[in-house]
């Protein structure tokens, strides 16, 4: 047990290092990625293969940690969205069936990670072009087969998938009762505050307090400036709605709209402007969880 918690803190403390070594001679976080490789006593024992994860993809990310997305070329700070910058691309390349040829040579090259990239601008900028899609599905599925890793596998065979079936979702509920039935009031308004569509709410203001009777808590929730926040200060002023309920309870606040008919069937007690829960649901834009990943 000893000898495997040594090399995992190895592994990890080797990872971030060596990064910061490379990171302060000004390489960026794919030549890092590219250029560090593990010593043999880590690369060859087994709990350190990268079965989930990889030395590329945590490089990365320990850069990011430091750094942030930005590599410092100042050319990479106003880049244009994934789409424009596809369009643009094909558009150099001759054509989206000049570029789908330059994807073929390289797939029939090996060069699996040059095909899927020229592949992918395709994609973004003619969606229905068959013959770009069925390609980079075939090379996202030889990157698939060809990983280590599981993570990285799963992403390219999802990305084959979609391509070839169309969007799949997720079969993950994170907002199923029992998650939401965990989460203490704080992260509960924090789940609602990020659904608030910013733009549609600009103009909008009220005011919200939430009592808990068995915590002996009370909180304002205030909607101004496109923001939703809370405070569990005293206040001087009356809010424009007050809800009276339990920790046990609250969580129905964010299991879908909050209606008044919803709360009140969940024991809430609601007191005060009826309009403002409808106010409420009105600015809410809740995650797609069926979003695409290799299609625009």
């Amino acid at each position: 047990m000893l000898e495997f918690l040594t090399i995992q803190r190895d592994l990890y403390a080797y990872l971030h290092d060596q990064t910061l070594r490379l990171l302060n001679k000004g390489l960026v976080g794919t030549e890092i990625a590219e250029q560090l490789t593990l010593p043999p006593a880590l690369e060859n024992a087994w709990s350190t293969r990268g079965y989930y994860g990889s030395v590329s993809h945590n490089v990365k990310a320990i850069y990011q940690r430091y750094l942030g997305w930005f590599d410092g070329n100042p050319a990479h700070l106003w880049e244009h969205t994934p789409v424009e910058k596809a369009r643009r691309y094909v558009k150099l390349g001759g054509g989206a069936d000049a570029v789908v040829e330059n994807g073929q040579a390289a797939y029939d090259d090996g060069d699996y990670r040059w095909a899927a990239e020229v592949l992918s601008h395709v994609v973004f900028a003619q969606p229905e072009h068959a013959e770009a899609r069925e390609l980079l599905a075939n090379t996202l599925e030889q990157l698939g087969y060809g990983s280590e890793n599981g993570t990285w596998r799963n992403f390219y065979l999802c990305g084959a998938y979609e391509l070839r079936n169309g969007q799949f979702g997720t079969p993950t509920v994170t907002a199923s009762p029992d998650m939401v039935a965990q989460l203490s009031p704080e992260m509960l308004f924090d789940a609602i505050a990020v659904q608030i569509n910013g733009p549609t709410a600009w103009e909008e203001k009220l005011t919200i307090d939430v009592v808990l009777t068995d915590a002996e808590k009370r909180y304002r929730l205030r909607l101004a400036n496109g923001t939703l926040t809370y405070s569990s200060a005293q206040q001087t002023s009356a809010a424009d709605l007050t809800l009276t309920t339990t920790l046990r309870s609250l969580p129905a606040l964010a299991l879908g709209a909050p209606s008044s008919e919803r709360l009140t069937s969940a024991g809430i007690q609601i007191h005060g402007d009826d309009t403002v829960l409808a106010r409420l649901t009105a600015v809410l834009d809740p995650g797609d969880p069926d979003f695409a990943i290799v299609t625009p």
